[in-house]
């Protein structure tokens, strides 16, 4: 939900707040909103403090990490506010979304801003998170890094949001100690950056928050879908390579990740160029590349630069099989690269959670927009999120953040949605969220793992043609250093 601010909601902070919690609680507290454009009117007020319990001794409410079920993120983890009746229980629950609204990644957004609204809906259907209405404030940052700092600093700082629902690879790398220092769980369907293959999550180790790094991805990560990319191409003889990439964290992550397999199982980089992003032309850089002797080139570039690119490779008559990065299988590509570029190949996140078809029934009758390798996973992220703030009986940043992980990892009972894993909570049972775009069990530090579908180009578009398992993957990517 995006607008200007017409109610401002209250925030009502933890009573009895250990010392060690009480610098983020003044953080958080809410500032004037006059004249802050682009925040979401809400109604009823955000508690930062316990809400009411869904659990007891039997750990299904587990915000305070030792089964008590009460979160307050003391140092014994017990809680002091007086919510035991529910009195103090949000009628309103917050969260962040940073948002692609403009920007050289704009196309992508829709899919993730219906995925998003769609699960809002649908959660708000089930009886909401302690049976309060969830929100989302979406912001534009334009996957510009200071923009993303200052909008992520609105949302928690303004908006008191107790959790973020995005942010790209672009946003987060250079921005890591900045956003670490929040101590807010941040769940993103986008970045694929190895950056974060050994950072984030808790470490598996839910109930101690000493040691986690408070951010997790509902996608695969580059080291998993450009390895099925770069198993794809070494499978299909593709033995000599040329590569074409911006200079941007996730054009050069997407690139290094595919290397990497690649080049440890036989392949080899004939040449690489790298490229400034936005330019007219690229005729020079692709004289430079075609220069040498290779069976296929892999183009990494913002969907603008590649066409500029593709199309000036298309009228040279260079030839040679595309291999393009995951977001540019678009149909803007095919449409104005023409027909030469039929046949060329892109491999994405799957789209082979054991609940996608769940999601895209629900997700088709809130509108229309395509479904990417991104939509699906911001699906999930909504729904982890909800069902961490169930299980621990309130919506603070340190609940979720210890929640998370038990409620998406293995051992409890399977759930596809929010409603699902209400019911169950709610019958003191423990789960694990089954997601659309993988099965969503965090690894220690935060991530996903899950197939890679490979998409190719012809008159229609881009087709799904293949697909690399997950099990095909596993062996490439090593599960501590993942």
């Amino acid at each position: 939900m995006v607008g200007s601010v017409f109610n401002i909601p209250c925030v009502r902070p933890s009573i009895g707040m250990s010392s060690d919690t009480n610098g983020l609680a003044n953080r958080r507290t809410f500032l004037t909103l006059a004249g802050s454009g682009g925040i979401v009117g809400l109604s009823g007020c955000v508690s930062f403090g316990g809400g009411e319990e869904s659990g007891g001794d039997d750990g299904s409410g587990d915000g305070s990490g030792d089964g008590s079920g009460n979160g307050s993120g003391g140092d014994d983890g017990s809680s002091d506010d007086g919510s035991e009746d529910g009195s103090d229980a949000p009628e309103t629950i917050s969260l962040g979304q940073p948002a692609s609204l403009s920007g050289q990644w704009d196309f992508l957004q829709p899919g993730v801003s219906q995925a998003t609204d769609a699960a809002v809906a649908h959660i708000n259907e089930a009886g909401g998170p302690l049976d309060a209405e969830l929100e989302v404030i979406r912001r534009d940052t334009a996957v510009d890094p200071q923009e993303a700092r200052t909008v992520t600093t609105q949302l928690i700082e303004n908006d008191g949001v107790p959790a973020i629902v995005g942010l790209f690879s672009s946003e987060i790398n250079p921005l890591w100690d900045f956003l670490q220092d929040f101590e807010v769980p941040m769940v993103t369907p986008w970045p694929g950056s190895t950056f974060l293959d050994t950072r984030g999550g808790d470490k598996g180790t839910p109930e101690d928050l000493s040691d986690d790094e408070w951010m997790w991805r509902t996608v695969v990560g580059d080291t998993v879908h450009t390895s099925g990319s770069a198993v794809y191409a070494l499978e299909n003889d593709l033995d000599r390579l040329g590569v074409l990439n911006g200079t941007t964290e996730g054009e050069r992550s997407y690139v290094e990740g595919f290397l990497s397999v690649y080049e440890d199982n036989g392949g080899t980089v004939a040449e690489r160029v790298e490229v400034e992003i936005g330019s007219s032309s690229y005729q020079s850089a692709l004289s430079r590349l075609f220069d040498a002797d290779f069976d296929a080139f892999l183009v990494s570039l913002p969907l603008e630069s590649a066409i500029t690119a593709l199309s000036d490779w298309s009228d040279a008559g260079y030839g040679r099989q595309p291999i393009l990065s995951d977001p540019l299988a678009q149909q803007d590509l095919v449409d104005q690269v023409g027909s030469d570029i039929h046949g060329a190949w892109a491999g994405s996140p799957g789209q082979s959670g054991p609940s996608y078809d769940t999601f895209e029934e629900i997700y088709s009758e809130e509108g229309d927009a395509e479904i990417n390798a991104w939509t699906p996973p911001a699906w999930d992220a909504m729904q982890v999120i909800a069902l961490a703030i169930e299980r621990a009986g309130e919506a603070t940043p340190e609940a979720i953040e210890r929640n998370l992980g038990p409620v998406s990892r293995e051992g409890g009972t399977e759930v596809s949605t929010f409603a699902e894993g209400k019911e169950a909570l709610a019958n003191g049972e423990e789960i694990s969220y089954q997601g659309a775009a993988t099965p969503t069990n965090f690894t220690q530090h935060g991530n996903v793992f899950g197939s890679v579908t490979i998409s190719t180009a012809s008159e229609n578009g881009f087709e799904a043609t293949s697909e690399v398992p997950a099990e095909d993957i596993r062996e490439y990517v090593a599960e501590g250093e993942y």
